[in-house]
């Protein structure tokens, strides 16, 4: 029999309030959650805009141990882990539970733990004054900062999963690769349940420098509510945000079985580099569109099937006329029937987590038949040809969702996610 992958449980942190219904309200309603940031002064930074969270983590749940211990990406993690199972309503102990060497974990991230790193390199280094510094002064924690597998560990440990757990970091697609690889694992029956997702958080003065030394953010400072403005003509860069997606995966049949609510299944995903520059894109789109014509492959679909695109949608010049050519290629003239739009005007530019959270809005979209607008769309650029969703949600009942990311390094993956019950692979 063929396996399939269903989506039974999602969680969400992100800009806004965290949980997954105040996510879905805030981007249908195009809501957005940028702002001056709060963790440092950006005064002396070119783009001195931030997405961040109404995170409290003792109000999540976390102890002040926990809090000491992990790095805020890690704490985002646990909590939309614990969402995400309780969501699917998976029993994880045996009998009722599958056994633990089934479950496995799989997150990505871009970044790490750079919060704590940078807050602890300041103290270190009496705020940069320093080039030789005191491991005295560090706390007991340090060497799981500079760990990025702590992500998976942690969670696999919190949730009792002792079967396949790692850590995926490719930039700006880890999320949506790290739900793409624990899909592949239960297709090849190498687990029942993955929990999987993405997580970063790097709003940070050394983030915050590498990207204002490349102008990739927007400077528009006097407006940060409309400052990241996805295919418009006015876009001049990304907001940098903070956040975490995780979904529960299940091999379908097992999941129908024991009567899990189904939000949407993995139909298809596919993953492809550029080998051209370590940011750059290619005007053409022909890397990411072979990635969306992987994906539509494993899915055993058409492009005709595709009902929504949820955009990379950076609002960087490059990326969204890759990104529109790239929509062009592998969809041919349904590409400019269906509609596409990015959250990102929303919620920021998440880095690693970003794309497990657009995974968790394609899945909403399908439960609900609603397509997220984008925010911040109110001049169209006549370059970019397509249907945008420009400010107001729509209602679609939607068959089939793509789902898209692009990195630096030239990492380019797609996604299509199914109604429970469709096309299998």
């Amino acid at each position: 029999m063929t396996r399939r992958v269903a989506i039974t449980g999602l969680g969400v942190v992100a800009p806004g309030e965290p949980g997954s219904k105040p996510f879905w309200g805030r981007i249908v309603e195009a809501r957005t959650a940028t702002r001056t940031p709060t963790f440092f002064d950006p005064a002396p930074f070119r783009s001195r805009i931030a997405a961040e969270c109404d995170f409290d983590p003792v109000r999540e749940g976390l102890s002040p141990q926990q809090v000491r211990r992990w790095d805020r990406s890690v704490q985002f993690a646990v909590v939309a882990a614990r969402e995400a199972l309780a969501d699917s309503g998976l029993p994880l102990k045996e009998p009722a539970g599958p056994p633990p060497g089934r479950v496995g974990v799989s997150m990505g991230t871009a970044v790490g733990g750079t919060m704590h790193l940078d807050e602890e390199y300041r103290v270190l280094s009496d705020g940069g004054r320093k080039w030789v510094v005191d491991h005295e002064y560090a706390v007991p924690h340090m060497y799981e900062y500079f760990v990025p597998s702590q992500l998976a560990a942690v969670v696999a440990r919190e949730a009792g999963a002792e079967g396949p757990v790692a850590v995926i970091s490719a930039g700006c697609t880890s999320g949506l690769d790290a739900v793409g690889h624990a899909s592949e694992l239960i297709l090849d029956g190498s687990a029942d349940v993955m929990i999987a997702g993405g997580s970063d958080a790097p709003i940070s003065p050394i983030t915050f420098a590498c990207f204002d030394a490349i102008k990739a953010t927007s400077n528009r400072n006097d407006d940060p509510g409309g400052a990241l403005r996805p295919f418009d003509r006015g876009r001049n860069g990304f907001v940098l945000g903070e956040g975490c997606g995780v979904v529960v995966l299940e091999e379908a049949g097992r999941a129908r079985k024991r009567g899990a609510h189904i939000y949407a299944e993995v139909a298809g995903f596919a993953s492809r580099s550029n080998a051209y520059h370590m940011t750059g894109l290619r005007p053409d789109g022909r890397e990411m569109a072979h990635a969306i014509t992987g994906a539509l492959d494993r899915a055993r679909l058409d492009p005709s099937a595709i009902g929504y695109v949820n955009a990379h949608g950076t609002a960087t010049k490059q990326n969204d006329r890759h990104e529109t050519e790239a929509l062009k290629r592998a969809l041919g003239e349904h590409a400019y029937r269906v509609p596409v739009s990015s959250i990102k005007a929303v919620v920021g530019h998440s880095l690693g987590g970003i794309g497990a959270i657009e995974i968790a809005a394609s899945a909403l979209a399908i439960e609900h038949g609603v397509v997220p607008p984008t925010a911040n769309h109110t001049d169209p650029d006549p370059e970019l040809d397509l249907d945008y969703v420009p400010g107001t949600a729509r209602e679609k009942r939607l068959g089939a969702v793509l789902t898209v990311g692009s990195g630096f390094g030239g990492f380019q993956s797609a996604m299509v996610l199914s109604r429970p019950g469709g096309t299998p692979w």
